[in-house]
C-alpha cells in the first residue's frame, strides 16, 4: 500500500476514539488529562519526521518566540520539496501544544519571587533535556494582562529600568504608533477585541475574551518531547511547577507532514476522524483549507516582530526590560470544510480569488495550494471591490502587515518595503474546541472532533494586529470596503467561526519567569 493511498489500521481507528476518555479533566486527575493525547499520539507513526539537526547551530537567543533550525525549502505548486520548486515555505514543527493558566501563587513579593525561581528551573531542566529546536522542545512562555494587572500592581524596587512606585500599566511598553494616532497613551499589550466578522457558531454565545495569567506554547516533531516538557512544567512531583499554575486548557494539533511528498497531517487525520468535507482537502496540504500557510516570504523575518526592532514602534529601544520579547495573539477558530470546499467555493480558481485576490488565473488545480501571493495595496484592493465586488484574503491584509517603505532596523537591518513583520504560529487542530477544558459549560466543550485552528501571531504592538486583523475585513484607517464581513466576497471569512481571543506579552528569555517580581517590595 502507497503512502496516502488508503488510511493504516491506526488511522482508521482515529474516528472511534473515545474522546470522553481524554477530557475526564472535570471528572478525573489533571495529571492523567495532561498525559493524554488522544487522536494526535497516532501523528508520530503517520508522519517521519523532517531530517533536521538536532542540536541548534547556536546558543537559545534571547526572542523566545523564534524556533531555531526551523528549515527552508523550495516547494512547487503541489507543496512539495522539489529542485524546481520555486516557493520557499518554512518547514513547522509537527506537533504544538498550547497550555494556558491562571496562577496558583499568593499575590505577595515573597510568594511570587520564590515562584519566578521554581518555574525558572523548571525551564531551565526542560532545555536541558531539550534544544530549543523543532526536533528537541520550542518554548515559549506568554503572560496576559491579568498577571500584570492583579500580580505586578506597583514596582516597589528602583532599577535602570523604573523607578520605584511604577505602577500598572505605565511598565508595560508602550506602542508609539497606536499612541500617536490616538492622541494618549496605548500599551503594546492590550485586551483583547471582537471584529466585525466574528460569529461562533450557533449557540455558542458572544467570542469568549479570555482572562489567563499564563500561556505556554510547546512545539516539537516528537510527541514525546512535548509530553515530557509538560510535565516538567506543570506536573506535580517535587521538582516540576505544576503546583504554580491552575491549568485552564490544554490546546493541541499540528502542521504539515507533506512537504516532502507524504500525505499530509491535514488530510490524513480530517478523513480518519470522519470530518465533514474532509474528502476535498488536497493529499499533502499543509493546512485544512488547503494552503501552504508559512509561506517564507509571508512570515517576518529575522527579529522584525521583536518589540524594539523597528523604530519609531515601541519605547523598548535601546534598553527597555522587555527588549527582545514580542506580543502574541492567540485565538481559536472553527474551520467550515463543507462550505469551503463544496458550497462558496466549488472551484479551485474560486478558493484562489478567496485566499489571494480576484482577478488572478490560477493554473489547474495542481493538489495543494502554494502559490506565492501577488501583494496588494489598499488602493488595489478597494478597485479591485469596484470591478469584481470582493476581496482576497492575503491581498486585504498585504499593505498592513508589511513596511510601507524601506526601513533600517534598530539593529542596522535593511528591511525592503513590503517586508512581513508579523511571524505566524498557528496549527490545524480536532479539538473542539480544547483538548482540555477546565470549564467545559463555558467552552462548549464536545468530544465529537472537530476542523479548527489554534490561530497564533507574533508582532510588536497589539495595535499592529487588530489593523491587520480589520483589513481582513475590510476596514481600513481611512475607509470600509462596502462589502459584508461575513459574506462569501470577503476573502474566506465566511467558513471560520471564531470562539476565543487573548492577547499575550512574551518577554525576553532572561525576563520569561514570572517578569517583574524581581521588583516587588
Amino acid at each position: 500500500m502507497k503512502d496516502g493511498d488508503e488510511n493504516t489500521g491506526a488511522e482508521r481507528s482515529l474516528g472511534g476514539l473515545n474522546r470522553r476518555r481524554l477530557l475526564q479533566g472535570t471528572a478525573g486527575t489533571f495529571g492523567a488529562v495532561l498525559a493524554s493525547t488522544g487522536v494526535y499520539q497516532l501523528i508520530d507513526t503517520m508522519a517521519k519526521p523532517p531530517d533536521r539537526p538536532t542540536v541548534a547551530d547556536t546558543q537559545p537567543g534571547q526572542e523566545q518566540y523564534i524556533l531555531q533550525n526551523e528549515q527552508v525549502v523550495m516547494v512547487d505548486g503541489t507543496g512539495v520539496k522539489s529542485s524546481k520548486g520555486t516557493i520557499a515555505v518554512r518547514v513547522p514543527a509537527l506537533h504544538d501544544h498550547v497550555i494556558t493558566a491562571r496562577l496558583n501563587v499568593s499575590a505577595n513579593a515573597k510568594a511570587l519571587r520564590e515562584a519566578q525561581h521554581h518555574l525558572e528551573a523548571a525551564l531551565l531542566d526542560v532545555e536541558r533535556q531539550f534544544p530549543s529546536t523543532p526536533a528537541g522542545v520550542g518554548t515559549t512562555v506568554a503572560w496576559g494582562l491579568p498577571y500584570f494587572q492583579h500580580y505586578i500592581p506597583t514596582l516597589g524596587r528602583t532599577s535602570g529600568f523604573f523607578k520605584a512606585g511604577t505602577s500598572y500599566p505605565a511598565y508595560l511598553p508602550v506602542d508609539l504608533v497606536t499612541s500617536k494616532s490616538a492622541g494618549s497613551t496605548v500599551y503594546a499589550l492590550q485586551e483583547a477585541r471582537t471584529f466585525p466578522s466574528d460569529q461562533p457558531p450557533p449557540g455558542f454565545g458572544p467570542v469568549r475574551l479570555e482572562q489567563n495569567d499564563v500561556a505556554v506554547l510547546l512545539r516539537s516533531d516528537s510527541l514525546a518531547n512535548i509530553k515530557a516538557a509538560s510535565n516538567i512544567l506543570f506536573g506535580s512531583g517535587s521538582n516540576q511547577a505544576g503546583d504554580l499554575f491552575k491549568v485552564t486548557s490544554i490546546r493541541q494539533g499540528f502542521s504539515g507532514g507533506g512537504f516532502y511528498g507524504q500525505q499530509g497531517l491535514p488530510s490524513k487525520l480530517a478523513l480518519a476522524a470522519d470530518i465533514p468535507g474532509a474528502q476535498s482537502i488536497p493529499r499533502q496540504a499543509q493546512g485544512f483549507l488547503g494552503f501552504a500557510t508559512t509561506l517564507d516570504s509571508n512570515m517576518g523575518p529575522g527579529i522584525i516582530a521583536n518589540l524594539e526592532t523597528l523604530p519609531g514602534y515601541t519605547d523598548q529601544w535601546p534598553n527597555g526590560y522587555f527588549k527582545q520579547g514580542t506580543t502574541m495573539h492567540l485565538s481559536h477558530l472553527f474551520q467550515d470544510l463543507v462550505t469551503w470546499y463544496e458550497q462558496n467555493f466549488p472551484q479551485y480558481a474560486d478558493r484562489v480569488t478567496a485566499m489571494l485576490q480576484p482577478g488572478l488565473s490560477p493554473a489547474p488545480a495542481p493538489g495543494t495550494l502554494a502559490l506565492q501571493p501577488p501583494g496588494q495595496s489598499e488602493a488595489e484592493v478597494a478597485r479591485g471591490v469596484e470591478r469584481y465586488r470582493s476581496y482576497g484574503h492575503t491581498g486585504s491584509m498585504s499593505e498592513v502587515d508589511s513596511t510601507t517603505s524601506a526601513m533600517t532596523s534598530n539593529y542596522g537591518k535593511a528591511y525592503p518595503s513590503g517586508t512581513t513583520i508579523p511571524v505566524r504560529g498557528d496549527f490545524d487542530t480536532l479539538d473542539n474546541p480544547f483538548h482540555y477544558t477546565s470549564d467545559p459549560v463555558a467552552d462548549h466543550y464536545s468530544e465529537r472532533p472537530a476542523a479548527g485552528l489554534h490561530f497564533i501571531q507574533f508582532q510588536p504592538t497589539i495595535g499592529l494586529f487588530n489593523l491587520v486583523r480589520l483589513s481582513m475585513d475590510g476596514h481600513y484607517a481611512d475607509r470600509t470596503l462596502p462589502v459584508a464581513p461575513r459574506s462569501p466576497h470577503a476573502g474566506i471569512n465566511s467558513v471560520l467561526q471564531t470562539t476565543h481571543r487573548q492577547n499575550y506579552l512574551v518577554p525576553p528569555r532572561r525576563h520569561r519567569s514570572f517578569p517583574l517580581a524581581e521588583f516587588l517590595v
